[in-house]
């Protein structure tokens, strides 16, 4: 028995549809892929697709801020307190966040710069790939949806918009992580008092220390969920061109009779 891969055996290819989504290279800038990286490591990484080890460098990030007080003590410092930021540092911790810290910047430029290369060369190969799958849990294939929904959703809520595009995996990881980070931040019930009116319980309420990991996570499931769907239309407009042209175009293809009979 004939036994179907998605990828078909290529060499290279540029997606690979699954139940849990659509993962595909394409041409990013590795600037832009470091500087999300230093914003919070391990989002470069998400970026290109690398979940296990954005996955691992997230958490090390959220497990060794909390540790070493870095959110806090860039509190104290935004508030001129530098001595209390001094204080408020665990160097046995924070001697642990630097290297990996730049170690993640480092590899996200790498590998972006790496899959470029890939990218080229799979695009020059233009190999097939299957673009719909059906499973007993879930059905994905390629189609066309508008970015700015994918923001929208994003805006309302981060991951809603991975959602819209069919990313299970990064849905299921940003919404988690959003979930706990707003949780303890006390971020709702600080916008609940200041709705209210009353600014001082607003403030006193909020959990800085956690409330400066959200901003990251926010503005980049926005830029995540509008890329991927811009992507995913190139992906499917290049897969339909690929179809059309193998099916209509090749020399021997010869017009029903039905349609030439329509066209007299």
């Amino acid at each position: 028995m004939q036994t179907h891969t998605n990828t078909d055996r290529a060499r290279r290819y540029k997606a690979y549809v699954s139940a849990l989504g659509t993962t595909q290279i394409h041409l990013r800038n590795p600037y832009i892929v470091a500087w999300w990286s230093a914003a919070f490591p391990g989002l470069g990484h998400l970026l290109l697709s690398k979940y296990l080890r954005g996955f691992i460098l997230f958490i090390w990030e959220i497990v060794v801020n909390v540790n070493s007080k870095l959110n806090l003590a860039m509190v104290y410092t935004f508030g001129g307190q530098f001595e209390q930021a001094k204080e408020a540092l665990e160097p046995r911790w924070m001697l642990l966040y630097i290297p990996v810290y730049f170690y993640g910047i480092w590899d996200s430029y790498r590998t972006t710069v790496d899959m470029n290369k890939i990218y080229i060369l799979a695009d020059r190969e233009n190999a097939n790939f299957i673009n719909f799958q059906i499973t007993s849990l879930e059905i994905n294939y390629l189609d066309k949806r508008k970015p700015w929904i994918a923001v929208m959703w994003s805006f309302f809520m981060p991951g809603a918009g991975q959602l819209y595009i069919h990313r299970i995996v990064v849905t299921f990881f940003i919404v988690a992580w959003t979930v706990i980070i707003i949780y303890y931040s006390h971020f709702l019930e600080g916008v609940h008092y200041l709705i209210l009116g009353h600014l001082h319980d607003a403030n006193v309420v909020l959990n800085k220390e956690w409330l400066l990991f959200l901003p990251s996570i926010y503005f980049f499931s926005i830029y995540n969920a509008y890329v991927n769907t811009v992507e995913n239309n190139k992906l499917f407009d290049n897969e339909q061109n690929n179809f059309l042209k193998k099916k209509y175009q090749h020399r021997d293809f010869h017009l029903p009779l039905h349609l030439v009979k329509r066209e007299r």
